[in-house]
């Protein structure tokens, strides 16, 4: 996986490091200290990933959700584009 800039992805999106973090789950210490060099893990790499760059807001996301989707992804491939070509198009049009 790219290198992540924390550091960046925080300051362009405005927030301070206790509000950037604590959506991870991380605390501003703990933040302070990836941006700054210390190498983060996977997880919390991931975790930035999914909330500050996807923008997902991971309270919302549920194991069955996540279940439904792989189901779909490997038995239902079309009808997986199908839907996620539906969704992209559905969010173009909000924004």
């Amino acid at each position: 996986m790219d290198q992540i800039d924390a550091r960046q992805i925080r300051r362009r999106l405005g927030m301070n490091q206790q509000q950037f973090w604590s959506r991870l789950g991380v605390t501003q210490s703990g933040g302070s200290r990836y941006e700054s060099g210390r190498s983060m893990p996977p997880a919390v790499t991931q975790l930035l990933r999914l909330v500050h760059v996807e923008g997902i807001d991971i309270a919302k996301v549920k194991r069955e959700d996540y279940e439904v989707l792989e189901y779909l992804k490997a038995h239902q491939a079309e009808l997986f584009k199908s839907l996620k070509k539906q969704a992209r198009s559905r969010q173009k049009q909000v924004a």
